[in-house]
């Protein structure tokens, strides 16, 4: 029986030779030659709807270079698929999909081989950074972004391959050189620290009470001054070498404060009389009677008793406050006359510009200081005790630093 196909011959199937390949048998009649042909038709028709689907599976697809090799299968199966048709027309169409899809892939490996150099030179900036934290997180987006990114070209591959993972292993080996000398370094640290602690006993020890104060602000100073040592091993030497620092200065209180004692309300009395006084000053013009005069209240007060009654906080501070608007008029004088020559011949009212221009400079730049103290306060956040009290006086000096110049700005500004 014959086909346009093929034919049957001794009651076999056999598919005609077409692009150089010879006639082949593909099945055997199985109950009469005109449904065994039926048969292969309709294998050529499930044949043609599989790759009508793949067609429409590319067209739909974003990513229709995922269909090469599944597309490749396909066209070399058929010179071995077992059907009745015109194989070369699915072929042709096929090798001219499959073109296409390869000049898709190979646009695609060639814009991803931009973006894979640009990773590198990201890479490659950041490789020497000692942000340790904030750099290990920018690499893990790094590596994120390169496994996103599609393959290159073979012949690239390897080179690209070994330029970003390099850049990666010396930041991450530099880190580790880092912290593996930060634990030897704190070893060194805390022999620092135990060293301190056994000069605080000893200065708890010595008899003379003034000796032993100079002893401590000594060794504290040291102590703020010593490298960094984990918490735990730490914190039980802060302890004792806070507890026989606060005893040394206790005694060396109650040395100072065995001569006559003031009286509560004679104190407050005096305290409040010193600080009329440097109010007087702050809004006083700056001259150098106006700043001996503020240099010896100074020395005055610190011979004051050192405990005060807990209601005098408040002078206290403002003592201090107006003391510094004495010595920050000075030195915006001074700053003043440094930054322009003729300073001292200009008229009251040019000088009062330049003197406002610089205290809006200043503040400004106090007020930047003060969020980057408030940030590290929160990024570096522990519970040492110590370090708190620092932060909180920090921020403390800071507010008062603006406060004194906005105070002098409106003084100027109502002039």
């Amino acid at each position: 029986m014959e086909h346009p196909y093929g034919y049957i011959k001794d009651n076999k199937v056999y598919l005609r030779e077409f692009l150089n390949q010879p006639d082949r048998v593909i099945g055997e009649v199985k109950e009469d030659e005109a449904s065994t042909i039926k048969y292969f038709e309709d294998r050529f028709t499930t044949l043609k709807e599989k790759i009508g689907q793949l067609k429409k599976d590319i067209e739909e697809n974003q990513n229709k270079g995922s269909f090469l090799m599944k597309l490749i299968h396909l066209k070399d199966s058929l010179l071995e698929y077992d059907a009745l048709g015109d194989f070369i027309p699915l072929i042709e169409d096929l090798e001219q999909l499959q073109v296409f899809l390869e000049d898709i892939i190979k646009k695609n490996r060639e814009k991803n081989l931009e973006i894979k150099r640009g990773l590198i030179v990201e890479a490659e900036a950041l490789k020497d950074s000692t942000e340790w934290k904030e750099t290990a997180e920018e690499f893990k987006n790094l590596k994120m972004r390169w496994i996103k990114t599609g393959p290159v070209e073979k012949d690239f591959e390897e080179e690209m391959e070994e330029a970003f993972n390099n850049a990666i292993d010396t930041f991450f080996e530099n880190r580790k050189n880092f912290f593996e000398d930060m634990a030897v370094q704190a070893e060194v640290n805390i022999k620092i620290y135990e060293r301190l602690v056994l000069e605080a006993r000893a200065a708890f020890d010595n008899p003379d009470a003034k000796r032993a104060f100079e002893i401590s602000k000594r060794i504290q100073k040291e102590w703020k001054a010593a490298g960094r040592v984990p918490a735990e091993k730490r914190q039980p030497l802060w302890d004792e070498f806070s507890k026989l620092n606060n005893r040394i200065f206790s005694r060396f209180r109650r040395t100072m404060e065995t001569g006559p004692q003031m009286k509560p309300w004679e104190l407050m009395k005096k305290m409040e009389s010193m600080t009329d006084e440097m109010k007087k000053l702050a809004y006083a013009e700056t001259n150098p009677d106006g700043v001996s005069a503020a240099k010896r209240l100074q020395a005055e007060w610190k011979k004051l008793p050192q405990r005060k009654p807990k209601e005098a906080n408040l002078i206290m501070r403002s003592f201090t406050f107006f003391s510094e608007i004495v010595f920050e008029k000075l030195f915006l004088e001074r700053l003043a006359g440094s930054k322009y020559d003729d300073f001292h011949q200009k008229d009251r009212i040019e000088k009062k510009k330049i003197k406002m221009g610089i205290l809006r400079d200043l503040i400004h730049r106090d007020e930047i200081e003060l969020a980057t103290v408030k940030d590290n306060a929160e990024n570096f956040r522990t519970n040492e005790e110590d370090f708190e009290v620092m932060m909180r006086r920090k921020i403390g000096t800071f507010k008062r630093k603006i406060d004194v110049k906005t105070f002098i700005l409106k003084e100027l500004s109502n002039k």
